[in-house]
């Protein structure tokens, strides 16, 4: 048996009417011992690959926090908008160039993306190198869904090229395993990278292009919708924006 559209519809909004009510229940269980919670944060894969991870531990380290519940959930950038957006989440964080559907925003932190390559490839023995001057070698990609994926077919568009993809990966450790294994080359944020480069005997070089240089944004329906623990998140994350 299968559910019918319509079945499919209903259960999604019936799986954010048990969210709310859960978070609802935790949110005024014991409001007298100062703020509780539970937020569920939405964040894409370069967010939480990056900083996001540790900035939340740090949140939840402070003892003022102790009561505060955060629940995090990787998805796609244009996915995560439309799950704050329906309510299904509280809080989004993802690349500041997707369609953000009218959701509020602050800047969250920055990174810059760079081109990896094995260390005997044609390019490794520069420092620094156009988006252009890549597309003559097979790259490495991750799903068409992503944002990066998108952006960089874009911009190999506007250079009259395409990305010769000679493998799509679900996740930055196997598309630096399959550069490692000199199968291609890969638009990678240079944090991700950078930590193994050493490991796999890789190659991080700079992208001269201005479109390397990101930032990534915190979005959620308003201020005021907040929820008061879902709040101290929000300034505690804006607030790492220059960290």
């Amino acid at each position: 048996m299968a559910p019918t559209p319509a079945g499919q519809a209903l259960l999604e909004h019936a799986r954010t009417m048990l969210f709310s009510a859960e978070r609802l229940c935790a949110d005024m269980a014991s409001f007298h011992r100062g703020i509780k919670g539970q937020v569920k944060v939405v964040a894409s894969a370069s967010a939480i690959a990056e900083a996001l991870l540790d900035d939340i531990a740090e949140f939840m380290r402070d003892e003022a926090n102790q009561g505060i519940q955060v629940d995090i959930e990787e998805r796609f950038s244009r996915d995560l908008v439309r799950l704050v957006a329906d309510g299904g989440a509280s809080i989004g964080v993802c690349w500041d160039n997707v369609d953000f559907q009218g959701l509020e925003r602050c800047p969250y932190r920055r990174d810059d993306l760079a081109l990896v390559v094995h260390q005997d490839h044609p390019l490794a023995t520069r420092k620094s190198v156009s988006f252009e001057q890549t597309l003559k070698y097979e790259h490495v990609g991750l799903p068409p869904a992503t944002a990066v994926h998108t952006m960089l077919g874009r911009a190999a568009a506007r250079a009259g090229h395409a990305i010769r993809y000679r493998a799509i990966v679900s996740n930055f450790d196997a598309e630096l395993r399959v550069v490692a294994a000199g199968l291609g080359i890969s638009i990678t944020p240079r944090q991700i990278a950078k930590r193994y480069e050493k490991l796999y005997g890789i190659r991080v070089l700079s992208l001269s292009d201005t479109f390397s240089d990101r930032c990534f944004a915190i979005c959620f329906r308003g201020r005021d919708s907040l929820q008061p623990a879902a709040l101290r998140l929000v300034d505690f994350l804006e607030a790492r924006a220059d960290a």
